[in-house]
């Protein structure tokens, strides 16, 4: 939801928080730069977790190496040691026994930060020295002391709010206690103006909390039945409201925008089928099918096209941009890379250069004579199939008549710049073209249903025929001579092998220098009676191209590599794939370098060489490598590790940031809010029924500036 202080709604959970009992002009400072301007934020700013008194462990029932959380009142406290290796160290208690809390470094900030007799709940694992402790925990402020009567009718439940407090919260008083002690009376004040938006139909039939119930409740719930209602309630509201985004993107795609018909079906389509080197598989075909259907009607194709990797979604998109050649169109493939780029452009003009069909390449490393040429060709009709990166959005290109746009990974733009491309159709033909949006890295259910839930989608689930799962393993550092011995039968035996290190934005120049140092060194060692070279980002585009293209042709054995080779790269030959450091890969890219192999009919491997330390989550993510080859079930786990926002970049979607909600926790909430908000547009497309007045008003301040971002899909 918004957090400006001009987009509100105008009544009274408007007013600005400085008039507020208990904020003045520094509280509502530091409370701005927490994005609460006004009573709305101040109701809508939900408490992080909850301690429930009743499940709280007492002193007495501490265990080592617990990870707990415990109540306590300061009894003591101190900075203990001599000069550079103090400590401060707090003494809590109960009524059953005492914890002592230490902190190293800055004692005398820590010692600043308690004072005797403040109830304090901390959270930690418990240690043993000379009694418990806990290093370091987690701290909350629950009470001054027992005269603060204020405070202590806040603090009689056995449910207590906790919430996230920045520092310049922290030092105008507004930690989690402090932020109790505003919140309140800011609720009883105006709870009573929350009115509910969603209908009474809605909220009956899905048996909603009320929401001025559920904002008091979520703040202040009296017994975790409320809380989990008002959470329930909340979460609802969340997600109803980013589903009826799609909603009406999708009622607009169908009945208000004017697409192109692409009716013909001509000789240079039959002309492709026969020339293939290979049958399509039954999934491919039913893509097709879906594609097709699509595109002969009058109004804009919008659709999904997921493919695990090696699953062939790149001749799906070549048939759908000839269907626009054939039909008197132009087409368009945006990648995210130059090397991804160049890779669709070889592999396009091999299949469509004999069937009569320009492609050309426009990328950002092209000469100025070079790129002018292209851009008259694009301009003037003689190029139908443009594809590139970002530089196709660029101002100075201009089409013909653009009618089909291809995206792949579309994850990896942004909303602007594939509303830039999607122009460059509309004010080529006065129509918006028919759109394509491609994805090797599949999407669980959860968040295709909050990020794509408005485009038809079509999965491709099955791989060409001949294709062997990809046998993976990791191993240790110390493992590596094995390995290699193990590459070197298979080099033996005329196959390939590729050997990635890991290329970390922050630290190029060391991982290029450690890829160059690693190919020296093999090329001179193990591998000195094989054929290797060495592939990486700082290379022209032809270096790269020849490298690649020797590989290909199997001029070279092993090709040493950072991460370029992660999509794009096919040679059937290549049946090893060696991940060195893969403890600092993630899910997605590891499944998306484990799929260079595995193109041709021999077994493939894919061997991951981790070196500890190694994290939690770095060992879920190898072991899951080695468990499966489904994409969708690795996605899942990135998605529980990552959580949604990073998993998908959800920002640049124009999705809201959800405060409450969690498509993948949630998905039973998001599937009845899902229902709910596509019937009412189904009902009232325009939101304009009386009973759906609210729903209209809330949106319209609410939603309607990242409604222009997510017409771009």
């Amino acid at each position: 939801m918004s957090s400006s202080a001009t987009d509100r709604s105008p009544n009274i959970l408007s007013t600005a928080i400085q008039y507020l009992k208990g904020i003045g002009e520094k509280r509502a400072e530091a409370l701005n730069q927490s994005g609460i301007f006004t009573v709305y934020d101040l109701l809508y700013y939900f408490p992080r977790r909850y301690l429930d008194r009743t499940t709280m462990l007492k002193m007495r029932e501490l265990k080592k190496d617990q990870t707990v959380t415990v109540i306590g009142k300061v009894a003591a406290k101190g900075i203990q040691g001599g000069r550079g290796k103090s400590r401060f160290v707090i003494q809590l208690t109960d009524e059953t026994g005492v914890l002592s809390c230490v902190w190293f470094n800055q004692t005398k900030y820590w010692e600043k930060q308690f004072m005797i007799g403040e109830m304090l709940a901390v959270s930690g694992k418990v240690g043993y020295f000379a009694g418990y402790q806990m290093v370091h925990p987690e701290y909350d402020r629950l009470t001054d002391d027992s005269t603060d009567t204020e405070d202590q009718l806040i603090n009689t439940g056995s449910i207590i709010p906790l919430y996230p407090s920045s520092e310049f919260l922290k030092k105008v008083g507004l930690d989690t206690r402090g932020l109790r002690k505003v919140i309140r009376p800011a609720l009883e004040r105006f709870v009573a103006e929350v009115h509910d938006i969603l209908p009474e139909t809605i909220i009956s039939h899905y048996q909603l909390l009320k929401l001025h119930a559920a904002l008091w409740h979520i703040h202040f719930p009296e017994s975790m039945h409320q809380l989990h209602a008002a959470q329930s309630r909340l979460k609802f509201d969340e997600l109803f409201y980013l589903e009826l985004m799609l909603a009406l993107r999708k009622n607009r795609i169908v009945h208000q925008q004017k697409g192109i018909e692409f009716t013909y079906v001509g000789e240079r389509i039959h002309k492709l089928a026969e020339q293939l080197p290979f049958e399509l598989t039954n999934a491919q075909k039913r893509v097709l099918h879906e594609i097709r259907a699509d595109m002969k009607k009058p109004h804009p194709m919008f659709r999904l096209l997921q493919g695990d990797v090696g699953s062939g979604k790149t001749i799906i998109s070549l048939i759908t941009m000839l269907i626009a050649v054939e039909n008197g169109y132009q087409a368009a493939l945006m990648a995210p890379t130059e090397i991804l780029a160049e890779q669709h452009f070889l592999t396009s003009r091999t299949f469509l250069q004999s069937v009569g069909v320009n492609v050309e390449l426009l990328i950002g490393a092209q000469k100025s004579a070079e790129r002018n040429a292209i851009l008259e060709r694009l301009q003037n009709g003689e190029c139908n199939i443009a594809i590139g990166t970002h530089a196709l959005i660029q101002d100075q290109v201009v089409f013909k008549n653009l009618g089909v746009i291809v995206i792949d990974e579309q994850h990896r733009f942004g909303v602007l710049q594939r509303a830039s491309l999607m122009e460059k159709g509309i004010s080529s033909t006065q129509n918006t073209p028919d759109v394509l949006v491609m994805t090797a890295t599949p999407i669980p259910r959860t968040l295709s249903l909050t990020l794509y839930g408005d485009l038809d989608v079509s999965i491709i689930d099955e791989l060409p025929q001949g294709r062997k799962p990809i046998n993976t393993s990791w191993r240790y550092a110390n493992k590596r001579p094995q390995i290699f011995d193990f590459v070197k039968d298979h080099l033996y035996k005329g196959q390939q092998a590729y050997i990635v290190y890991p290329l970390v934005e922050e630290s190029e120049k060391l991982d290029l220098q450690a890829a160059s140092e690693s190919y020296e060194e093999l090329s001179n060692g193990v591998f000195a009676n094989n054929k290797l070279a060495l592939l990486h980002g700082r290379m022209t585009n032809d270096e790269k191209d020849s490298v690649m293209t020797s590989f290909k042709r199997g001029e070279i054995d092993v090709l040493v590599s950072t991460t370029v080779i992660e999509v794009g790269v096919d040679v059937p030959n290549a049946t090893i794939m060696v991940v060195e450091h893969a403890e600092r890969f993630g899910l997605t890219q590891l499944h998306q370098l484990r799929g260079r192999v595995g193109r041709g009919t021999e077994q493939s491997y894919c061997i991951l060489i981790a070196t500890p330390p190694i994290s939690d989550d770095g060992m879920v993510r190898l072991n899951t490598m080695a468990q499966t080859n489904d994409g969708f079930k690795i996605s899942e786990v990135d998605l529980k590790l990552r959580g949604p926002g990073e998993f998908f970049g959800t920002r640049q979607h124009g999705m809201p940031e959800l405060r409450i909600a969690n498509p993948l926790e949630d998905m039973n909430v998001l599937v009845k809010a899902r229902e709910a908000a596509f019937e009412l547009i189904n009902d009232d497309p325009h939101l304009l029924a009386p009973q759906n007045e609210m729903v209209h008003h809330h949106f319209k301040h609410h939603y309607a500036e990242r409604m222009k971002l997510i017409q771009v899909g």
